[in-house]
């Protein structure tokens, strides 16, 4: 049975109208509306809300819908995403800082003639920024694979 069977179901078996599940689960009634008609789907978080007041499991109101099932493990995917394409992005801007530091001051001894030789011919001074610009960059392009 499709989801928007079983909701519907489920309501009226409850005795619950559209806008009283609507007020349980903090939306609008057209939503729910929408929902029964087929014209769209709740997220992860509003069908585990529903699940819990029909005291069913997700898997339930899940099955014969394998629409509703991409759509669910779609946005499961995207949850991830931002968050490691934000780390990624993050390690990019961070090595490009220290990059531009470093231009800084190489600029800034050669102008003076002052010799800073804070971290000067370290590992981590020399290939540490490149390092975090081509880690972040090959982080950036699997995730971009990854979630076509």
């Amino acid at each position: 049975m499709d989801f928007h069977k079983i909701l519907k179901k489920k309501r009226i078996e409850t005795n619950l109208s559209q806008e009283d599940l609507a007020d349980q689960l903090n939306i609008s009634r057209q939503s729910i509306s929408k929902w029964e008609n087929e014209k769209g789907y709740p997220n992860i978080e509003t069908l585990l809300n529903i699940s819990e007041i029909f005291n069913v499991t997700v898997d339930e109101l899940l099955k014969g819908d394998d629409y509703l099932k991409n759509k669910i493990i779609q946005d499961s995917k995207n949850l991830k995403y931002p968050k490691w394409k934000s780390f990624f992005d993050i390690l990019i801007f961070i090595g490009l800082i220290f990059i531009v530091a470093k231009i800084a001051l190489f600029i800034i001894t050669k102008i003076t003639g002052n010799e800073i030789s804070f971290l000067t011919g370290s590992i981590i001074y020399s290939f540490g920024p490149l390092c975090l610009m081509i880690i972040g960059a090959i982080g950036t392009d699997i995730l971009s694979k990854k979630y076509k």
